[in-house]
């Protein structure tokens, strides 16, 4: 990509685009298109294609998708399919259309089957089954890697598709029934911390601009589940509910490393086989939660709740043929989620 090519971040107030976009104006590139929703519905395929007639970009960064956690999942499970559907079709199908030159997928390590050898090798897609808290939007995914592909075969395209592991960082989403794992974390035990300061107003504060708070972690930080108010005369401590065993592992990565390493794929690769993204290296979910609370400051119980799925046991992904074309990630876990919270922090009280 030259410095002067216009490329298209579609998706770029989410946790990815947003990245994506800080990460090119960093290095210089100067012709960014992006538009909110309001502009553009990219569920709307005469919308998509009114758009790329006219602004014509050279390179897209498709960042737009439909995501969530484990409940956001089992909940909205036609919502993650047929969306995730429609916008990789109607931008995928526009990009051919208007003669892009490049054009980056973002998929997922969910891809991948539940049971998986570790760490996840490429090949390994459709070898086995899906995990079914996230199907739907693992086959929507997947039907984006294939649709890139089978355009690169047919079309001559230049597609890429990137496979990161879960992601966090800046302007992710904290809403508590559809967040992933960090930053559910980091909000629980945020929100633990001023509970246990009493210091209920910087709570009403958070829950206005992050979205409500779930009955069940009101009542494990002292609210009222019912008015939102604090208890009269308990004696108990606040405390962090997490969903399920603590057992299973997950590998995280920075999302500006995700953006870091999608423009170095820009520029340095052209082959049709997808190519996972992250450390390299996990922990578990326990390990992870005990490395939020240190880092928020929180001193109190955590419960977990075994009784809620755990999802998928592991999921480390095969980077060999990442660094092998010569791209390391560069934030470490623990200074990352520092990060985070401190931006996360800054949103909350301003």
């Amino acid at each position: 990509m030259e410095k002067t090519s216009r490329i298209y971040v579609a998706g770029h107030r989410g946790l990815v685009g947003s990245a994506f976009v800080r990460k090119l104006e960093a290095e210089g590139y100067t012709r960014l298109i992006t538009r909110p929703h309001g502009e553009l519905d990219l569920l709307r395929q005469e919308q998509v294609e009114a758009f790329f007639k006219t602004e014509q970009p050279e390179y897209v960064i498709l960042a737009a998708a439909r995501v969530g956690g484990i409940w956001g999942n089992n909940t909205y499970p036609a919502q993650f399919i047929y969306e995730n559907l429609a916008i990789q079709a109607n931008i995928i199908q526009a990009a051919y259309m208007n003669n892009v030159k490049k054009l980056l997928f973002l998929g997922s390590s969910c891809i991948y089957p539940k049971h998986c050898p570790q760490p996840i090798k490429e090949e390994f897609l459709l070898s086995d089954y899906l995990e079914p808290t996230n199907e739907p939007y693992a086959v929507a995914k997947i039907a984006g890697i294939k649709m890139c592909q089978a355009y690169n075969r047919q079309y001559h395209t230049r597609y890429i598709s990137i496979m990161p592991n879960n992601l966090y960082g800046p302007n992710d989403n904290f809403d508590l029934e559809t967040s992933h794992v960090l930053p559910a974390l980091i909000r629980k035990f945020h929100l633990a911390k001023l509970a246990a300061a009493g210091n209920w107003q910087a709570i009403k504060k958070d829950e206005a601009v992050r979205g409500s708070i779930p009955g069940d972690v009101k009542s494990a930080i002292g609210l009222d589940p019912s008015t939102g108010q604090p208890r009269e005369r308990s004696d108990r401590q606040p405390s962090v509910i997490i969903w399920g065993t603590g057992t299973p592992r997950r590998e995280l990565l920075h999302v500006d490393d995700l953006a870091d390493a999608g423009v170095f794929l820009m520029n340095h690769y052209d082959q049709s086989d997808i190519i996972n993204i992250g450390w390299g290296r996990d922990q578990n979910i326990r390990e992870l939660a005990e490395m939020v609370s240190d880092v928020v400051g929180f001193r109190g119980t955590i419960i977990w709740d075994a009784a809620k799925p755990d999802g998928t046991p592991q999921k480390l992904l095969d980077v060999s043929r990442l660094t092998k074309l010569g791209w390391q990630p560069r934030i470490a876990l623990r200074d990352g989620i520092r990060e985070v919270y401190n931006w996360y922090q800054s949103g909350s009280t301003s």
